[in-house]
């Protein structure tokens, strides 16, 4: 008798502990199968998602467009969590696809204002009153330069041309140009002056614009550019290996002159307007700076 009684309690401990045991591992397995299942369902939400942001903005005509798309969008994505919520409330579960979710926004924001790259069409829709420029898939676009600027552009490219383009007084050999369009690629500059060897261009090339990187360009500063001439675009003609880079600043009546070694701009020399140097790559004749800067 006392061996059965004990046999049953055995019987009955044994089996309450394997329940016990089968509940906790099955409790285990579901969570990580839901947690794994809710993960993977929120990183196919978030790239179905990002996949449809792209598509829309780029078939958006304009930024205010691709905003409007991105925003819905995000409006879509954020209510999500309560529509495709389980009754079952799981903590981790919740959190897991909400962290992805929020990853999947942040994406969509990023995308929508992020402003989409510059063309050539708009450089060609601009008033004939600016000058344009993209650089780095940006546009931008200037008025014509004040007076005291064309002056002193125009006087240097005068004074170069005569000894270094037709041969007057020296030893000829260049092509110089006024406000060019230079094509690099996506890039498209427009110096205020540029100048090649002619054995690298012996003749001018039948389009608007010259996609052969000149040898020497020079910008004249103006308050608007001076920043931008002296960064970014400094920085691709550095790419595009133009050898020999001059800076004229009208107002303060200096000019600096860089040339490029190994990938780096350095500077020649700086001088005022009381100078006559002889720069690189045009050092075989004096430049007197007070006729650049001369009305």
């Amino acid at each position: 008798m006392a061996l059965a009684v004990a046999n049953n309690v055995a019987l009955a401990v044994a089996n309450n502990v394997a329940l016990a045991v089968a509940k906790n591992v099955a409790q285990a397995v579901a969570k990580n199968v839901a947690l794994a299942v809710a993960k993977n369902l929120a990183l196919a939400v978030t790239e179905n998602v990002a996949q449809a942001v792209a598509k829309n903005l780029a078939l958006a005509v304009t930024e205010n467009v691709a905003q409007a798309v991105a925003k819905n969008l995000a409006l879509a994505v954020a209510n999500l969590p309560r529509r495709a919520r389980a009754p079952q409330r799981s903590t981790i579960l919740e959190r897991s696809a909400l962290a992805c979710l929020d990853r999947a926004r942040d994406l969509i924001i990023m995308i929508a204002v992020k402003k989409p790259a510059a063309t050539y069409e708009d450089l060609v829709a601009l008033p004939e009153n600016m000058v344009g420029e993209i650089i780095d898939g940006e546009l931008y676009a200037q008025p014509r330069p004040a007076v005291v600027h064309a002056n002193a552009g125009s006087n240097l490219g005068g004074l170069l041309s005569g000894p270094f383009r037709f041969g007057n007084g020296g030893p000829g050999g260049w092509i110089i140009l006024w406000e060019p369009e230079l094509h690099f690629g996506r890039d498209v500059l427009v110096p205020d002056l540029a100048a090649w060897r002619r054995e690298r261009m012996p003749e001018p090339p039948g389009t608007p614009a010259i996609t052969l990187a000149p040898d020497w360009v020079c910008e004249v500063l103006s308050p608007s550019t001076a920043k931008l001439d002296r960064t970014k675009k400094l920085g691709i003609y550095a790419r595009e290996q133009v050898r020999y880079a001059w800076f004229v600043d009208p107002l303060a009546r200096t000019l600096e002159a860089f040339r490029l070694e190994g990938g780096r701009w350095s500077l020649l020399a700086a001088y005022g307007e009381e100078s006559s140097p002889k720069v690189e790559p045009f050092e075989a004749v004096a430049l007197v700076l007070a006729d650049v800067f001369r009305w």
